[in-house]
């Protein structure tokens, strides 16, 4: 596929203006507010993987609604006792000494779209760089790649097409992404609670719809530490739908072509999932990625929200954005996981120092 979005001279200067309802934020705010009033962890259940340098626990936290959310959490082995978590706020040796030792940083993964959060030992990068890792399942996907999900969506029966880009569709408090997106700032809430984890130093990660959800948090958790992003869905959504017909903007555009007339609708609810407004009112550290011939989420959105990242909050955070000139969903693939892993212990020591000097 040739490059088919604007030159990359443009995409580095694009600040689109967006369409946001004037309640943006106190929607949010009530929605978050609602899922917040119980305690976020429900269970933790060890997992025999037979990884021997890998712990794993199959997590259940509440989110939307108080539904039942799953993820894996994993953490290299010899941090805790075997087969448990230590005890909170306790970590000890990873040489199994029982001696003290610094709480591990976490990082927070989102799927993409139609995966779930699959089988424990398929995403093992954070973990086996030394990161606590929780994988949060997606609602009511799973279906169409990887080796699928655990987590039902209970609240999918509103207007729409099959595909969840099209769930409650006509109306912001029916969508599916609104309950994704509460889901994954659960997450986030999730694995602070968790023994060993620092939550002070934690980290949204995702690449497609993961991204846009990691890109949701950082505008929605304001002391979130950091934010990776690769080709991150629901970004400059209009101008998407205007541009391509593939993946999820594709279910969307196939749903209004049957729903005639349902476009104003339908463009109000997705105004307040819309990615760039997150990015505005985000103020973490933000590592982007971009393939410029990504036909499935377009550059130019990926561009608006790295250029507009951080504008409402009056702060200046370390940013960066890799683009690759002949890569389309893909991206940088391994090259641009390298990129992230060489980014983020700079920031995690700057927290770190930060943290110190508050106290």
């Amino acid at each position: 596929m040739p490059a088919f979005d604007l030159p990359l001279p443009e995409l580095e200067r694009h600040r689109p203006d967006i369409e946001e309802p004037a309640d943006f934020d106190a929607f949010w705010r009530d929605t978050l507010k609602a899922a917040g009033e119980t305690d976020p962890v429900v269970s933790v259940r060890p997992v025999e993987t037979g990884l021997r340098l890998t712990r794993t626990w199959d997590v259940t936290f509440r989110g939307f609604g108080g539904d039942p959310v799953r993820a894996w959490f994993s953490r290299p082995a010899g941090v805790g006792g075997p087969g448990e978590l230590p005890p909170a706020g306790v970590s000890t040796s990873p040489h199994g000494s029982g001696q003290p030792c610094d709480l591990l940083p976490a990082v927070v993964e989102f799927a993409g779209y139609g995966r779930g959060r699959g089988l424990p030992h398929e995403r093992l990068t954070w973990v086996n760089a030394g990161y606590a890792h929780l994988l949060m399942d997606n609602r009511g996907q799973g279906d169409q790649y990887g080796c699928g999900g655990d987590t039902p969506d209970p609240h999918a029966a509103a207007p729409g097409g099959p595909g969840s880009a099209v769930r409650g569709l006509l109306a912001a408090e029916d969508y599916h992404y609104r309950r994704l997106i509460t889901d994954a700032v659960r997450a986030v809430a999730a694995v602070r609670a968790l023994p060993g984890v620092d939550p002070q130093r934690t980290v949204a990660v995702g690449n497609s719809q993961g991204g846009g959800l990691a890109l949701a948090v950082a505008g929605l958790v304001p002391d979130l530490t950091a934010v990776l992003v690769t080709a991150p869905l629901l970004c400059g959504i209009r101008r998407a739908l205007d541009l391509t017909d593939a993946g999820p903007y594709g279910e969307i555009a196939a749903y209004l072509a049957v729903h005639r007339g349902a476009e104003d609708a339908a463009c109000r609810t997705l105004s307040y999932v819309e990615g760039v407004s997150f990015a505005r009112r985000a103020q973490a550290p933000a590592h982007f990625g971009v393939g410029l011939r990504d036909t499935v989420c377009p550059p130019s959105g990926v561009y608006a929200a790295f250029n507009r990242y951080a504008e409402l909050t009056g702060t200046d955070p370390r940013k960066e954005i890799h683009a690759y000139p002949f890569n389309g969903h893909e991206g940088g693939e391994a090259v641009q996981v390298r990129r992230q892993l060489d980014w983020l212990p700079g920031v995690l020591d700057e927290a770190s120092d930060v943290g110190r000097g508050s106290r």
